[in-house]
């Protein structure tokens, strides 16, 4: 004897908002080009019409052609790097869609921290000693506060 399966209206309802949130978050992520974000292409950067001051300013910067956004702006090790890519992306996106962005854009103290801490990693040789007696004295050293158009050229 077979047994008919009973499907429940709110199983159905159910079942058709999580298909239209999958399909509905779907056709974002691939209108948004999200997979390019995965990447080291800066050219990502600006599929966020918002940024893109800030990649040309990269392009004419002294850093152009040794770093890309993310050497500066994620932390190096895997899992960090993603974990920022994905926190980067919440933010960027969430504010682009709802038009509550600051202009010009301006970095969170989170970022800028990792920004800075990029800065002493590739430039360590130079800056360790200078780092490391401002440690000691109590003194934060900013990079960016005396070297602002380093990554993005000279600010208008």
């Amino acid at each position: 004897m077979k047994r008919k399966a009973k499907i429940s209206l709110a199983g159905l309802g159910l079942s058709g908002l999580i298909g239209v949130l999958v399909g509905l978050s779907g056709y974002t992520f691939n209108y948004a080009e999200g997979t390019s974000y995965l990447s080291n292409d800066p050219r990502a950067c600006v599929n966020c019409h918002i940024m893109r001051e800030q990649y040309d300013g990269w392009q004419k910067s002294a850093h152009h052609a040794v770093a890309t956004c993310n050497d500066c702006h994620v932390p190096h090790d895997f899992v960090g790097k993603y974990m920022a890519k994905v926190d980067h992306g919440y933010r960027h996106s969430k504010a682009f869609t709802l038009q509550d962005f600051h202009e010009p854009i301006r970095i969170t103290p989170r970022d800028l921290t990792i920004v800075e801490n990029n800065c002493v990693r590739c430039h360590e040789g130079v800056v360790g000693d200078i780092v490391g007696h401002a440690a000691t004295v109590g003194e934060t050293v900013s990079c960016v506060k005396c070297h602002a158009s380093v990554g993005h050229g000279p600010r208008r």
